[in-house]
């Protein structure tokens, strides 16, 4: 065992001290070689997380996660002059809603954009995006040229974060223990394998609304939204006031997004929230054919008009939120996601895959149909 952990932990527990670069290296260099233990690791990102992480100390996370994350071969950060994004949140805020930011990402590639849509599974919600990815069969353990031939094909692709970082998997029992957010829970969603330059975070507390667009500007970001709700949310939401902190030409502006100023209605947590599994994923499908509930619609098109802003698709939240929905109500958003599963599934559940996928989509047309004759019916009563 070593004995800088042990130090630096000492130190964070009684000084409160931020530690420079240096030490905050050498320490996850120890920790990312399975140098320490459960306990010492554990320790260790609970004094950050008391302390309070410093820029610099997240920096480092992001530099040793970067380095020694498993690399996707591509050219550059853009296709056919398109850059990549990615669209994802800090996670973390208990709410269980249906996944807003992975049906978001559908609909901006099938917008025109192009997503690398990071994530892995979840630790506060029913489903995260790995687990809906994997809920319809598709196949966590593609290789980094799979995944690139399905960016360049289909404009968009899932990577696995714990495929793509191995290193993590020596704080995943420490990160259990605890019962606080860690620095990982920021630097995370921030870690793109690709070393994206254009990116939609969603952040559960203001106090990083600024933060991370100057982060990820250090790093050479060039075109950041960060997003937090008054409901809580780390997305962008129909039921609150959002915050909206925008990095472009290395400026930062913050700006407030009421929903009804954008043209959408108003709605309550409650209409986005899902209680199982089967529900999660069946209501992400409504919304991707649009059948779900005009919350649901509305909230993942407010998201995917972010998305759409940063791949420079859209000027403003208005004009992406119209691109959005028409995606939505076109059909193109599920056509893509149906195209998508049939070339990352499983090879032995290509089959059920597409079958389940038809079931879902049957019967939320069936309800749709059946919700229209009786408001029909209603409005001839009236």
């Amino acid at each position: 065992m070593t004995a800088l952990i042990d130090q630096v932990i000492e130190t964070l527990s009684h000084t409160k001290t931020n530690l420079d670069y240096s030490i905050m290296s050498c320490v996850l260099d120890d920790i990312f070689t399975g140098k320490t233990s459960d306990k010492q690791n554990a320790d260790f990102l609970y004094g950050l997380a008391q302390k309070g992480e410093s820029d610099q100390e997240i920096l480092c996370v992001l530099d040793k996660m970067h380095k020694l994350a498993q690399k996707i071969p591509l050219e550059n950060t853009t296709i056919h002059d398109t850059p990549i994004i990615d669209m994802c949140g800090t996670g973390g805020d208990s709410l269980n809603t249906i996944n807003i930011s992975t049906a978001a990402s559908f609909v901006v590639a099938a917008s025109g954009g192009v997503v690398a849509k990071h994530g892995n599974r979840s630790s506060s919600s029913i489903l995260g995006s790995a687990d809906v990815f994997e809920y319809f069969g598709y196949n966590l353990d593609l290789e980094p040229t799979q995944i690139s031939d399905t960016l360049h094909k289909h404009k968009i692709c899932f990577i696995f974060a714990q495929k793509f970082h191995p290193a993590m998997r020596h704080v995943s029992a420490a990160r259990k223990q605890l019962l606080c957010k860690t620095i990982f829970n920021l630097a995370g969603p921030l870690s793109n394998p690709i070393c994206i330059k254009n990116q939609l975070v969603g952040v559960s507390s203001t106090k990083y609304l600024t933060r991370i667009p100057k982060l990820l500007q250090r790093q050479g970001a060039q075109h950041v939204i960060t997003v937090s709700s008054d409901d809580g949310l780390d997305e962008l939401s129909t039921s609150s006031t959002n915050h909206v902190a925008v990095l472009y030409e290395n400026q930062i502006q913050i700006n407030k997004i009421d929903p009804l100023a954008v043209g959408l209605h108003k709605s309550s947590l409650k209409d986005l929230q899902i209680k199982t599994r089967d529900e999660a994923a069946h209501m992400f499908v409504k919304v991707l054919d649009g059948t779900a509930n005009r919350a649901m619609t509305e909230t993942v098109a407010l998201n995917a008009a972010g998305g759409l802003i940063v791949s420079g698709i859209a000027h403003d939240f208005e004009q992406g939120i119209q691109i959005a929905l028409d995606t939505i109500h076109n059909s193109k958003a599920y056509d893509l996601f149906e195209q998508f599963l049939k070339v990352t599934s499983t090879n032995n559940n290509n089959a059920k895959t597409i079958a389940k996928l038809k079931e879902i989509k049957d019967a939320n047309l069936n309800e749709s149909t059946i919700h229209n004759n009786k408001k029909e019916e209603e409005s001839k009563k009236c």
